[in-house]
């Protein structure tokens, strides 16, 4: 436990506390307990590899992963073989080792350490670029570097580069296309099915991780990479109850590192290092301020990324306990000298990662590379109702989110989801419609099927953008559609609450035309819809006074103009007349004669809104339920306006 709270607060990885540990409890040291079963450590280390790249790739936001991904995908290859060929030449050349170990050193401290960047990078502000790059290249770049290390400790002589390199790209393409198809399964599967307890939920998912390891190994594919991409997977699927599933895998992430960490500490013998303490700081040295730096620029040099961020990730390339695992291989396969590549690469991985992991913050201010402070995500929990076909979303607003002076009713959840209970200083009541929400207050949100992933984002929407989330693009409205549009079928923008049917003026536009000939747009107030005829304004011949009222009830403040001609197209002014269906439109309005309509029709090929007549001279309307006259020159006229 101490070593736990002392790594968490000096920001160094807890490799080095549980190393120290191990070293103490083995030989020369207090324990005086004597290990040297390399085959085990490395089946321990294996294992507890697994789970560490399904810890990590649980906690994967896909959504800071994704622009960084080809990124890192270069990284994790061509800057392996890079710092590979780099610092193998460095352990020939300057520390006199033959090829063969020189080769097996050099791909065995070319993987960054997931355990390391996952412990000491989420702690730091950094830009989601720099972030998602790293972590998906320490999740990736196993793979490549165990093939490698596992090529290279193969008795006899070393196979040709192509067919190395074919192996290495079937391998990954196999466990790439393990992971995907297990990780969906898998998601799938959890999303539909009800387990009897929730507690079975997070076992469900780390086993799900581990099969997909297995299928991957057994398919001679990438076990490592197929575990971490279904991990990725299932931890942005919306799963129920994923917050207490990635507690869970973080307990066994913890687990694993300590037992791992310790089981090497115990295999390293202190006094065996003096002769190979010189060699891996020149390895070191080489590998930190030479290669690495090369890999990172010549992987990103297609990608523009600036010099800064290139600079930070050359630094940021965090050694950990898979080169200790990987250097173990050697041993197990009788390679000759495979004991000081243990204690080169072990006294390499201890000496450097001192120095990298504190130093991180200091270079990342220096750099001006911190990140602005953001909006803090909602901890949203779901829980499956089978049965009555529903979800309970339980959500938690922490203190930097912007959901904090929200009402209830300005959440504009879906049809069919409803907050239901709010739970506030250790107090439950059900909430108003005008209920204030603050931080620290816990929901609890019932939705429907087919609504619950809608209700979700908009929930996240407004906690990352407040209530004005939809309009300022920040998230997808109540049903789903794109920001700021109210609808999906028209050219909408709406200011308006939108309940019910109200939602969208013209749904069912298409490309913002008019096909009647005097359908009404609402312009330079809370609508600025452009619909058909029928959906955006009064439908009929002549048409009606006013702004935009929507179809199914929705009311619209501001100017309005109508288009369409003829005697009794009605009254222009500041008129209130009912739409289709009761929608209302307050606002004066500009009248545009058939012939009118003609030109600008002839103009500019299309129909578009013209800009309202501020003028106030337009005169008195219409009472507010009156029918607009019809007449027989007012439908020649409504004729001659739509030919032209």
């Amino acid at each position: 436990m101490a070593a736990v709270r002392v790594s968490s607060r000096s920001g160094l990885p807890s490799l080095l506390l549980y190393l120290g540990i191990g070293v103490a409890m083995g030989q020369d040291g207090i324990g005086n307990v004597a290990f040297d079963n390399a085959e085990l450590t490395q089946v321990i280390g294996y294992a507890a590899l697994v789970v560490i790249l399904a810890e990590g790739g649980l906690g994967t936001k896909w959504k800071e992963m994704r622009p960084a991904l080809p990124a890192a995908a270069v990284l994790s290859t061509v800057g392996v073989a890079v710092s590979v060929g780099v610092t193998a030449a460095a352990a020939h050349y300057l520390v006199g080792l033959d090829w063969r170990q020189a080769l097996i050193i050099g791909a065995v401290v070319s993987s960054t350490d997931a355990a390391a960047v996952f412990s000491v990078l989420r702690k730091l502000p950094l830009p989601s670029r720099v972030t998602g790059a790293l972590e998906a290249e320490s999740g990736f770049n196993d793979a490549p570097v165990v093939i490698l290390v596992v090529a290279f400790s193969t008795v006899g002589p070393v196979g040709a580069w192509y067919t190395l390199l074919g192996t290495i790209v079937l391998e990954l393409a196999i466990g790439a296309v393990v992971g995907l198809v297990v990780g969906a399964a898998g998601s799938l599967g959890l999303r539909r099915i009800a387990l009897p307890a929730s507690g079975l939920y997070p076992i469900a998912v780390m086993a799900i991780a581990v099969a997909a390891y297995a299928v991957g190994a057994m398919l001679h594919g990438s076990g490592f990479l197929a575990v971490y991409v279904a991990s990725v997977i299932l931890g942005n699927a919306k799963l129920p109850h994923a917050p207490a599933t990635r507690g869970f895998a973080e307990g066994l992430g913890w687990i694993a590192q300590i037992g791992m960490f310790v089981l090497l500490g115990l295999l390293v013998t202190p006094h065996e290092l003096g002769d190979d303490f010189w060699p891996a700081i020149m390895v070191g040295l080489v590998l930190t301020m030479v290669a690495r730096p090369l890999s990172v620029l010549l992987s990103l040099a297609p990608f523009r990324i600036p010099w800064q961020e290139q600079a930070l990730m050359s630094w940021a390339g965090l050694r950990g306990a898979v080169p200790i695992i990987l250097a173990t291989i050697p041993m197990v396969s009788g390679i000759e000298g495979s004991r000081n590549i243990f204690n080169v690469v072990f006294v390499l991985v201890v000496v450097y990662t001192l120095v990298q992991g504190p130093t991180l913050p200091w270079l990342a201010r220096a750099l001006g590379l911190g990140r602005p402070a953001e909006a803090a995500d909602l901890g949203i929990e779901s829980a499956p109702l089978e049965r009555l076909r529903g979800h309970l979303l339980s959500v938690a607003i922490p203190d930097g989110s912007r959901m904090h002076g929200v009402e209830v009713a300005e959440l504009r959840l879906p049809p069919g989801a409803a907050v239901t209970l709010v739970v506030r200083d250790e107090r439950s009541f059900v909430p108003a419609p005008s209920t204030v929400l603050r931080r620290g207050d816990e929901l609890l949100v019932v939705a429907t099927d087919p609504v619950r992933d809608a209700a979700e984002r908009r929930l996240r929407a407004v906690g990352q953008g407040g209530k004005l989330a939809d309009w300022l693009g920040t998230g997808t409205g109540a049903g789903g559609s794109p920001s700021g549009r109210a609808g999906t079928g028209g050219g909408v923008r709406s200011a308006t609450k939108r309940t019910g049917s109200a939602r969208s003026a013209g749904k069912r536009s298409g490309r913002g035309r008019w096909s009647g000939a005097s359908d009404a747009v609402g312009a330079a107030g809370a609508s600025g819809a452009f619909g058909a005829a029928g959906a955006s304004g009064a439908a009929g011949a002549s048409g009606a006074a006013g702004a935009s009222g929507a179809a199914g009830g929705g009311r619209s403040s501001g100017a309005g103009t109508e288009l369409g001609t003829g005697a009794g197209a009605g009254t222009a002014g500041g008129a209130r007349s009912r739409a289709g269906g009761g929608g209302v439109a307050d606002g004066p309005v500009r009248r545009v004669s058939g012939g009118a309509l003609g030109r600008m029709r002839r103009r500019s090929g299309s129909v578009r809104a013209p800009e309202p007549d501020p003028s106030p001279d337009s005169g008195p309307g219409p009472e507010p339920d009156s029918e607009p006259e019809k007449g027989e020159k007012g439908e020649k006229g409504t004729e001659k306006g739509t030919k032209g």
